[in-house]
């Protein structure tokens, strides 16, 4: 069994591969639009490789690849040339693949013939399936599945494994000549006209086949994606500003947000989820589609009541050690693989995860804040009730973390690569570990129940829930508090030592509130300092520490949704400069990366290289990513609302010539403008006041 660590990271796809994502679907293909197999490359559908191979001959000879023409995310067309036709010096056919990818895949193949003389030419489709599961692929050890047969039949190819009731359907329109992995097309393309073939590939899982949701049977734009994506664009605020960057990232983001919804098939009407990331983290997570539907608040609250409802529904019931689940916790992430017992993923949920419980809690609690109304809230308190009823029996008063078997994870916390958490000298800490950012959030998830209280009227509860967070606050201040230093720990071991690593973890901690005012100037200035702030963000960990590597996952490496989290701690505390800087430099940073900000990139600094490195195996989209343009658009505009008390806060920094219209805060869509004559605000919900000014005090518990 193999879990998420930096032991299993895939190899890199290379700057020519071509992602496509719908959904819990993907494709990774080359610059021709084949995949090759022997490598990652293939069709994907419920952590299943549908296809391993799809390469496109005409009369024997490759495709040369022209240009990508990508669409939408789930759309891309690939421009290709054939040989030259005898007796003829240049190509005179050109291959236009337009691909679409949903539960299953559908490719509209076409020859375009640019002679005066129709062309004749064999057109073969080689054809290919390991039907591996996805942690196979990814982890780069794919074993020879025995009983995966292919056989041919009038409507094309069926693929399935014996024993596994999964597989996939090939069907065409016209029919091919069909053999076991090869389709064969003889193909007259007329004197300056276009031949066309529809291939069409079907998903079958648990036996039963579903049709590609980009089916032949009706027009794409009918097709469920792409309903869901006008919808998307439709009911999304539109911003319009004269920063052609920010916007440019910040379409990017919605497009990248978009594409990353889950949709139940069993669950028709039911709000999205989001997967955390594209090409291997295309399902549910507890901590990454948490802290990506906060940050995306600003763009789309149905996100996280989603996320919240689907997370509910897996909440643990009962302890099972080998998945780690235990009564109130909420999930790591859920898998369906192909090969059910290949991974501790496989099929069901893995609970090995230490903040996603907290987070849980703490996102109810913010998008309360933002108007969410009382029947939802009721719907999900016995669900965050239970989730800090987890927390209560684990954390005493801090919440620690050590895996269950040597199946799970070994680093629970966002930085969970085997070697995330060091010491400064680079020694590795042993478990069990109580991480920083973790306390910070168990602290804001005990604020936000009290807050429930108090809404309710229940000062009983209220008291109680406030006085477990002053005492977390005030233990965290003491124990994690390095004075010689000036700095928090990374976290506490085994034996109770300070893990005394210079990490981003502390700015986590800014923006939950658990630090003590006094402590925060010291945080500021370690957070902004030439061995953490390369200019384009703040590493995850100083470039003075003994396991510092500018190349490593979690060692030195710039992580934007980090980043965003540690901006809006620094904005908090009122240090909006050092804001300031992180949100711009990862703007110039998204920029150079084509207005797409990756999972992570390499810790070089700016003055050393004239453009951010990028890490080889950063998924892109991924879901925090892509959020953290949202997070730092609002940082900076130092938006808080708290529609249960009638208030909502706004004191632009560092943003002019801004308009933001359809900004949903209790169901009002909500108009606001930075100019140089400073905000105006329209359509606020009847009964809540404005702030022109910055939350105050930044620290205090209930208020």
């Amino acid at each position: 069994m193999n879990a998420w660590t930096f032991e299993t990271q895939p190899g890199a796809l290379g700057d020519s591969a071509v992602t496509l994502v719908e959904g819990s679907s993907f494709c990774v293909c080359a610059s021709s639009g084949d995949i090759v197999p022997g490598g990652a490359q293939g069709i994907y559908h419920a952590d299943t490789r549908l296809l391993s191979r799809w390469e496109l001959r005409v009369d024997e000879s490759p495709v040369e690849p022209l240009r990508v023409l990508p669409a939408e995310p789930y759309h891309a067309t690939f421009l290709g040339r054939t040989r030259p036709r005898p007796g003829q010096a240049e190509s005179t056919l050109l291959v236009i693949r337009d691909r679409y990818v949903g539960g299953g895949l559908r490719e509209d193949v076409t020859l375009r013939n640019m002679s005066d003389e129709a062309a004749g030419c064999v057109v073969t489709l080689h054809v290919g399936s390991d039907l591996a599961d996805l942690f196979e692929v990814k982890g780069g050890h794919v074993q020879h599945v025995s009983g995966v047969e292919t056989s041919a039949d009038t409507s094309g190819l069926l693929i399935m494994a014996a024993g596994r009731a999964r597989g996939a359907r090939v069907v065409t329109d016209p029919m091919p000549a069909a053999t076991p992995g090869l389709l064969t097309f003889r193909a007259v393309v007329p004197a300056r006209g276009e031949w066309l073939v529809t291939v069409q590939v079907n998903p079958i899982l648990e036996g039963e086949e579903s049709p590609a949701w980009f089916s032949t049977q009706h027009p794409l734009e009918h097709a469920e994606p792409a309903r869901r994506r006008a919808d998307w664009e439709r009911l999304s605020p539109v911003v319009t500003t004269s920063n052609r960057t920010l916007a440019q990232i910040l379409r990017q983001s919605r497009e990248d947000l978009g594409s990353l919804r889950i949709f139940e098939p069993d669950k028709p009407g039911e709000l999205p989820s989001i997967a955390a990331g594209a090409p291997w983290f295309m399902t549910l997570f507890g901590r990454d589609s948490l802290l990506t539907s906060w940050m995306a608040l600003p763009l789309d609250q149905s996100l996280a009541l989603g996320t919240l409802r689907r997370l509910a529904r897996l909440q643990g019931t009962v302890d099972d050690p080998l998945t780690e689940e235990e009564p109130g916790k909420i999930l790591h992430e859920i898998r369906f693989g192909a090969q059910t017992g290949a991974t501790p993923f496989a099929s069901h949920a893995y609970y090995g995860s230490v903040d996603s419980t907290a987070l849980f809690v703490m996102l109810l609690g913010e998008l309360r804040r933002w108007g969410l109304h009382n029947e939802a809230v009721d719907e999900l308190m016995p669900y965050a009730d239970a989730a800090l009823g987890w927390i209560s029996r684990s954390a005493d008063p801090f919440l620690y973390y050590r895996r269950k078997t040597d199946h799970g994870l070994l680093n629970q916390g966002w930085k969970d690569s085997y070697d995330g958490i060091n010491f400064a000298d680079g020694t590795l800490a042993r478990p069990p570990i109580a991480l920083a950012e973790v306390q910070g959030y168990v602290y804001a998830a005990y604020i936000a129940r009290s807050h429930f209280a108090a809404e309710a009227g229940d000062h009983e509860q209220e008291e109680r829930w406030a006085s477990r967070a002053a005492r977390l606050r005030e233990a965290f201040n003491e124990r994690f508090w390095l004075p010689e230093r000036g700095y928090y720990a990374m976290g506490l071991d085994g034996g109770g030592r300070a893990v005394d690593g210079l990490g981003s973890n502390m700015g986590h901690c800014l923006w939950t509130g658990i630090v003590d005012e006094d402590k925060a100037g010291h945080v500021a200035e370690h957070l902004l300092s030439p061995a953490m702030f390369t200019g384009y963000g703040v590493r995850t960990l100083a470039s003075t520490m003994g396991a510092y590597n500018p190349m490593s996952y979690h060692n030195g490496s710039v992580w934007p949704h980090d980043n965003a989290l540690v901006a809006a701690g620094l904005m908090r505390y009122g240090f909006a400069e050092g804001a300031r800087r992180i949100a711009f430099g990862l703007m110039d940073a998204a920029k150079a990366f084509n207005w797409r900000l990756p999972e992570l990139f390499c810790g070089f600094d700016r003055t050393e290289f004239a453009a951010p490195v990028p890490y080889p195996t950063s998924c892109s989209p991924q879901a925090w990513a892509a959020a953290a343009p949202i997070q730092l658009v609002r940082t900076l505009l130092r938006l808080d609302p708290w529609v249960t008390h009638g208030q909502v806060w706004l004191d632009p920094v560092g943003l002019k010539n801004l308009k933001i219209s359809g900004l949903q805060i209790a169901g009002s869509r909500v108009t606001i403008e930075v100019g140089d004559e400073g905000v105006a605000v329209s359509g606020l919900p009847e009964g809540v006041t404005l702030f022109n000014e910055p939350r105050r005090p930044v620290t205090a518990a209930l208020r």
